[in-house]
């Protein structure tokens, strides 16, 4: 293949413009604000779950509690009836005095029983609320630090993304100056080479895989036209000569 001089040049300026393109997505995909945010996300995860459990808790034993003073109740009423007709004579008989007087010591018993039940449960649920409320707060401040990563993380990108946008139309702008044949092996080349397609010959020295020539191959390079495409004997990528490259 031949390409004038000029045109191998502009070549090497289009593998310039890849290696920063390159390099800005290696970037933007790198940035520390992406392993910030996954962290943070992760974290919050985490904590929501706690604090599903947490209000689950005290959604739990605020209906317990309901139900324990509500037994706490029903016993108070009772007991008070009894009294009530303790209190007022109509009960006479010997033998249902005693039952009555013994029932009204059963539910006070029970009703201590059913207050300490209430009891229990009520430091349960003051347990579970203040358990809320610090998961609450924590997933706060770990929601705000995840939202601002995630603004650092958006800028940086918009940044990157706008020296890209500018750097991708000066390469199609300089591409469309190289043949299109010259194009063609330079784009098959930088796939197959890791994003290098074309490198300078440098004081004897391939720029693409730094290996230096040996004494035949730079008497080949010496004996080509300039108009001729070389390729690397050791790494096959184009390679450019121009005034520096010591022949």
């Amino acid at each position: 293949m031949n390409a004038a001089p000029a045109d191998q040049i502009r070549l090497l300026d289009v593998q310039a413009l890849d290696a920063r393109l390159s390099r800005l997505a290696h970037r933007r995909k790198s940035l520390p604000e992406h392993a910030e945010i996954e962290s943070l996300t992760k974290d919050l995860t985490q904590l929501r779950d706690l604090l599903v459990a947490a209000q689950t808790e005290e959604s739990d034993t605020s209906r317990e509690q309901t139900k324990a003073e509500q037994d706490v109740d029903q016993v108070r009423q009772r007991a008070v009836r009894d009294q009530q007709r303790l209190d007022s004579g109509a009960v006479t008989s010997p033998k249902d005095l005693e039952n009555l007087q013994r029932e009204i010591v059963s539910l006070a018993k029970r009703q201590g029983d059913l207050e300490d039940v209430v009891l229990e449960v009520m430091e349960r649920r003051e347990s579970a609320q203040e358990r809320v409320a610090e998961l609450t707060e924590r997933v706060s401040s770990v929601q705000a630090k995840a939202d601002d990563a995630t603004a650092r993380r958006d800028v940086a990108e918009q940044e990157l993304d706008a020296e890209t946008a500018t750097l991708t139309k000066e390469r199609e702008l300089l591409s469309a100056t190289v043949p299109a044949d010259l194009l063609k092996l330079y784009e098959k080349l930088r796939v197959q080479q890791g994003g290098v397609g074309a490198a300078r010959l440098f004081q004897r020295r391939c720029e693409g895989c730094q290996l230096e020539l040996n004494i035949t191959e730079v008497n080949e390079v010496r004996a080509a036209s300039p108009d001729t495409v070389l390729r690397c004997e050791n790494c096959r990528r184009i390679l450019v000569r121009t005034s520096e490259s010591g022949l």
